[in-house]
């Protein structure tokens, strides 16, 4: 990790980034960037007034995948401190550029932008050394100052567990009627502990949670596709015996495919490298689920705010 300069002024500070001090630091731009610490999202003025501007829009946590090519999708990566949605859509070195509306999104297609911290850093293997507040100002300033136009879905992929990001989303955009959470996890108890953690936490926070996703749940084998072996033994059960517990949907299982890994190196779809492989037909068959899911809870947000 990057040493913080002797004499930093602090990312909170009305010098930061200016200072002095901060001359060579790696995250001097980021400082200066204006983010600042956000007002506590129960504040007055924490409304989040650029929001993607849609009747209908949805948002899912932790999830994404291939869309309609007729959606207009905006995928935000909130993982401040790894950011890696830029290198996984093949956007490395690209630069956010400043409009008269706000921030651009950085698009991979005419109907999917991305917006990520990783896009305002020097370089891929600069450090990002933030508290709480600045991470939330510069979550906040995402939401209020990028110009996402009229979207369809908005999906935020967000670090692991059940920390100041995941509040920091859930609060600033709790008026626009969150369709839920998508919640990814392995077969191995040591990460189903965790999971069970973010699960409690989207209950105390009122998220809906719209189902949990099993990865790496085992290995086909790449010439017959039919037989499974497991890598990752389910020595409770898995992904499938903690919903059962918890009542909480499986939205499916991944089995685990090198290809996955690869094309997330070189910033290739997957579904066009590999769309033969039963990866492949499973992540289809979660997405189908969680847009019927999302398409549903519009439908009674409608009729509820109609009423």
């Amino acid at each position: 990790m990057e040493e913080v300069p002797h004499g930093c002024p602090g990312a909170d500070s009305a010098q930061a980034g200016r200072g002095a001090s901060c001359q060579g630091c790696p995250n001097q731009r980021l400082c200066a960037s204006g983010a600042g610490a956000a007002p506590d999202p129960g504040e007055e003025g924490a409304e989040m007034g650029g929001l993607p501007r849609s009747s209908e829009s949805g948002l899912c946590l932790q999830c994404s995948g291939s869309w309609s090519p007729h959606s207009q999708v905006a995928l935000l990566d909130i993982d401040i401190c790894g950011p890696s949605i830029p290198k996984i859509m093949g956007l490395e070195g690209e630069q956010v550029h400043q409009s008269g509306s706000g921030w651009s999104p950085v698009y991979v297609e005419d109907n999917l932008g991305v917006m990520s911290v990783g896009f305002l850093l020097g370089s891929p293997d600069d450090a990002v050394i933030w508290r709480g507040p600045k991470k939330n100002g510069m979550i906040k300033q995402f939401l209020r100052d990028v110009d996402w136009g009229d979207v369809d879905y908005l999906i935020v992929d967000t670090p692991p567990g059940t920390s100041d990001e995941h509040l920091s989303v859930v609060q600033y955009l709790a008026a626009a009627h969150i369709d839920g959470a998508v919640i990814i996890t392995t077969p191995q108890e040591v990460s189903l502990q965790d999971v069970r953690k973010e699960i409690s936490f989207c209950h105390k926070v009122k998220l809906p949670i719209i189902g949990v996703v099993e990865n790496m749940s085992t290995f086909v084998c790449p010439k017959c596709k039919v037989r499974e072996s497991q890598i990752f033994p389910p020595t409770t059960g898995g992904a499938e015996a903690m919903c059962q517990d918890l009542n909480v949907p499986l939205l499916g299982k991944v089995p685990l495919d090198p290809h996955i890994g690869k094309s997330c190196d070189k910033g290739q779809s997957f579904f066009v490298e590999a769309p033969d492989s039963p990866a492949t037909k499973a992540y289809k068959s979660i997405i189908q689920r969680i847009q019927g899911f999302c398409g549903s809870h519009q439908s009674n947000n409608k009729n509820h705010v109609n009423s």
